[in-house]
């Protein structure tokens, strides 16, 4: 049993059963991951909610990379979650920017107020706004409960400075989710940087070209974390 998180990062129901049998004790759905991932369809939220009672976020986010929003894509967003809420999910993993990405704190904080009592995660828009240091007071200001990073870098290995950084800013005030790059080989480090989750997808392409979860992929990073968590790492 884990005593922290592995996240797995699922495009599809399949690679969601996936994650869970191979040991991830938290998944969060979304879709077309190959362009950088998307709101799954409402039916697939529907069916995974019925087949597992594992903590499950979904990302909200209309169109692959896009974090400014216009009217009707917030209106959208905000439909949404209000929707996986209803349905019994335990969070939606949303973020807005604005036009010079800066945090939009507005928009972010409406989403905060729709999607109460689920969890919240700032997703990975975090990665692309431009002021570290005034970006986690932001995302905190909002509300937040989780801040899904890789260290305002492509990956959490390039940004390991930035993500030891963030976890002493944050200071307990939000729980910094390492995502981009993360796998068995890195997760000590991570862990030793004061890092206690992770989020991964494990994901590989199948003979037809589509990405999937692969049960090996995130097993590694389940045993590794659990050889850690014997050893208690500092």
């Amino acid at each position: 049993m884990l005593e922290n998180i592995i996240e797995c990062c699922a495009n599809s129901i399949k690679s969601a059963l996936t994650g869970i049998k191979a040991g991830a004790n938290r998944v969060e759905l979304c879709a077309n991951l190959e362009e950088g991932g998307v709101t799954p369809k409402f039916k697939d939220i529907l069916s995974l909610r019925k087949l597992t009672t594992i903590n499950l976020h979904i990302l909200i986010l209309p169109n692959p990379n896009k974090f400014i929003y216009n009217q009707n894509e917030f209106n959208k967003i905000i439909e949404d979650i209000k929707r996986c809420k209803k349905i019994g999910c335990n969070g939606v993993v949303i973020g807005a920017l604005n036009e010079d990405y800066s945090i939009n704190i507005k928009q972010t904080k409406k989403m905060v107020e729709a999607a109460r009592p689920m969890k919240v995660t700032f997703h990975r828009s975090f990665d692309i706004a431009n002021k570290l240091e005034e970006n986690i007071e932001d995302v905190i200001a909002c509300g937040c409960d989780y801040l899904l990073t890789s260290g305002q870098n492509s990956s959490v290995e390039k940004g390991i400075t930035n993500l030891k950084k963030l976890i002493k800013l944050s200071n307990h005030r939000i729980k910094i989710l390492a995502g981009g790059g993360v796998n068995y080989k890195n997760i000590k480090h991570l862990y030793k940087i004061g890092v206690r989750e992770f989020h991964l997808s494990g994901t590989k392409r199948n003979k037809t070209s589509v990405l999937e979860t692969k049960f090996k992929n995130i097993n590694q990073a389940v045993k590794e974390l659990q050889r850690i968590e014997r050893k208690n790492y500092t």
